[in-house]
């Protein structure tokens, strides 16, 4: 269970290629690429947002960096122009560049990257692509990874009721329109719903995607969040990227307020912070390239998706940072096993309205407050 989810690789030398504030190349009207080799076997394009952004385009990157460093390989990144305004057009552009660059593979995390994807990979077969968050593309040269991040929302929602809270929140990245994030906030809602039911309570829940279009932080995301924390509301789950730091600054405001981290181990951000739903990015970006570099693209990965979830390890709860008191590590991993076995299968259901909370009617032990 450890392997996939633990693979971290040292921040000096990527801390130093792109700053961990707002959104990098925001107002950019060109490709960034890093401080890495300017012909490079092994690419990442970005998705929306920064590159270190402490989650989902920092997990998947550093993977990609650690493969390529172990092996010898050059390796760099490509933020497409415009940032969270990143087009269609941008994306194409920085994969192109990247070919330009001598670009074996790309790694592509974001649904957002489908289209894109699909153009540049048809026009250049003899390139391979990983997609990261998304699906086959009816390609030879585009694999997918996909995760079942409605269990580690799941693993979320119930170690917090579990440790005593019996207020939560959940603000999602997207707009309600990313599969992921929508997998992360409905897991979380069924964990915390069981474990009420366990406790015989129930839970009040915040739940939005109003600011969360961009992933990105804003007044306007820590404006709500504070509001969330100053009526009552104990911890919220921030799931999208950058949105993570307008809650750790609401959060900041209110001394007995807790966040949960999302996509890897944010721990180390603030003590504020008493677990994180992670999925096991570093490491499933590594066994990728190392299927392909190891010749078994064409038998193992060419035109297929793989679902990660914990029977793979690649879903779960950070167990070495473990700060939680009422739910103990040994709680959580009989948790675990019984999602990992098939026991407990969380619905990976998402909304066909996100501006409506119909789709979250019916679950039992909460009281779902939706904001539009």
């Amino acid at each position: 269970m450890k392997k996939l989810l633990t693979s971290v690789l040292s921040l000096a030398m990527i801390a130093t290629m792109a700053g961990c504030g707002g959104d990098t190349a925001k107002n950019s009207t060109a490709t960034e690429t890093g401080s890495g080799k300017a012909t490079a076997e092994v690419a990442v394009v970005t998705d929306v947002g920064q590159l270190m952004d402490k989650g989902f385009n920092q997990g998947t990157y550093e993977g990609a960096v650690k493969y390529a460093e172990d092996h010898k390989l050059t390796h760099n990144y490509y933020q497409p122009a415009n940032g969270a305004d990143a087009t269609d057009n941008d994306r194409i552009d920085a994969m192109k560049q990247a070919i330009e660059n001598g670009a074996k593979i790309i790694v592509a995390p974001g649904f957002l990257q489908a289209k894109a994807m699909e153009t540049v990979a048809k026009e250049n077969p003899d390139v391979k692509f990983a997609f990261v968050d998304g699906w086959a593309l009816g390609l030879p040269n585009v694999t997918a990874i996909v995760y079942k991040e409605q269990e580690a929302g799941y693993f979320a929602g119930y170690a917090a009721v579990m440790e005593g809270y019996t207020k939560l929140g959940y603000t999602g990245g997207g707009g309600g329109a990313n599969p992921a994030c929508n997998r992360f906030g409905y897991g979380f809602v069924q964990g915390a719903s069981a474990a009420a039911k366990e406790k015989g309570i129930t839970v009040e829940i915040k739940y939005s995607y109003k600011y969360g279009s961009t992933f990105s932080a804003s007044t306007e995301l820590q404006t709500q969040i504070a509001g969330w924390y100053a009526s009552g509301t104990e911890v919220v789950f921030a799931c999208g990227g950058s949105m993570f730091q307008s809650v750790l600054s609401a959060a900041s405001e209110y001394e007995n307020a807790k966040i949960i981290g999302v996509d890897v181990d944010q721990s180390a951000e603030s003590s504020k912070v008493i677990t994180s739903a992670m999925k096991g990015l570093s490491a499933s970006v590594e066994r990728i390239l190392g299927q392909f570099y190891d010749n078994k693209w064409d038998s193992e990965l060419a035109d297929k998706a793989q679902n990660l979830g914990a029977a793979e390890g690649a879903t779960g709860l950070p167990e070495d940072t473990w700060s939680m008191k009422n739910f103990t590590v040994e709680q959580y991993k009989a948790l675990f096993k019984k999602v990992a076995d098939g026991e407990i299968v969380p619905d990976s259901k998402t909304p066909d309205d996100a501006n409506n909370a119909d789709w979250l009617k019916g679950i039992p032990n909460v009281t779902i407050e939706f904001e539009a």
